[in-house]
């Protein structure tokens, strides 16, 4: 009995001395909703959900993670994301736990939830999370019409640019799928397509739904780009199915996708 308690404690204690950090804004938004947000020492730029990440030292971008300052909390966990294999391996070389996720397919980020409530002792509150987003799949409100979507990042007042849009094998074409629509962008090579406005209009998709932010394009005249947009000779310019999606959650894949399964749905459903 005394061995058991020896035991409890130091497995208590370990916990509480946890010191997590996080290499991408979507990680943090994953830790914060499993209830291990007073675990996380340090992040990466941009990781702005909740609130209180706003205050937590910063590491670098996710791009290029500092390893001399993850070094410098003395991290006891560090989580990043599938891309970022070579930083996670040179923390390996300082003994340091490292945990590997991949967040592109709806799938995926469920994964990556369990995967890391498991390690944290979390697990009652991923399955939560993950209901929340296998409820929003199943109620994604379908498509009376199936039609051919692309969803473009970012807004643009000038289109002879380049445009990036939701190719395959990632969470925006699974919303896509769930809603009863097809992706516009057939060729499954590459996840995130860049595309010339000459090859948006050899697509012409039936409707394109452009995912803004405020936040990071304050500059841009959303009249004058959307006017653009409906120039191009499409069928969504045709059928008056260009719109424009602004929530801060959009592009992150945590378990937030829920709310943009439902977001997105609605306006497909248009």
């Amino acid at each position: 009995m005394k061995s058991f308690i020896i035991l409890l404690l130091f497995i208590l204690n370990l916990s509480a001395t946890e010191r997590i950090i996080s290499l991408s804004p979507s990680i943090t938004e994953i830790l914060y909703a499993l209830g291990a947000g007073p675990k996380i020492v340090a992040t990466s730029s941009y990781s702005l959900y909740p609130k209180e990440a706003k205050s937590l030292p910063i590491i670098g971008g996710y791009q290029n993670p500092n390893i001399e300052k993850i070094l410098s909390f003395s991290p006891t966990l560090v989580i990043g994301q599938s891309y970022k294999q070579q930083t996670l391996k040179n923390l390996k070389q300082f003994h340091i736990k490292t945990v590997t996720i991949t967040l592109r397919t709806l799938q995926n980020i469920q994964d990556a939830i369990t995967k890391i409530a498991k390690i944290l002792h979390k697990e009652k509150e991923a399955k939560k999370l993950n209901k929340n987003i296998t409820d929003a799949i199943t109620d994604a409100k379908k498509t009376k019409k199936p039609h051919s979507v692309m969803i473009v990042y970012g807004l643009r007042e000038d289109l002879r640019s380049a445009t990036y849009i939701a190719g395959h094998d990632i969470f925006f074409d699974d919303i896509i799928t769930a809603c009863g629509n097809t992706n516009a962008y057939t060729d499954r090579t590459t996840a995130q397509p860049i595309l010339s406005y000459e090859n948006i209009i050899a697509l012409n998709p039936d409707q394109i739904i452009i995912l803004h932010s405020h936040a990071t394009e304050p500059n841009v005249d959303v009249q004058k780009a959307l006017k653009n947009w409906y120039a191009l000779p499409t069928n969504a310019a045709k059928n008056k199915k260009i719109s424009i999606v602004d929530e801060d959650y959009l592009h992150i894949p945590s378990q937030r996708v829920a709310l943009t399964i439902k977001r997105l749905s609605l306006e497909m459903a248009k």
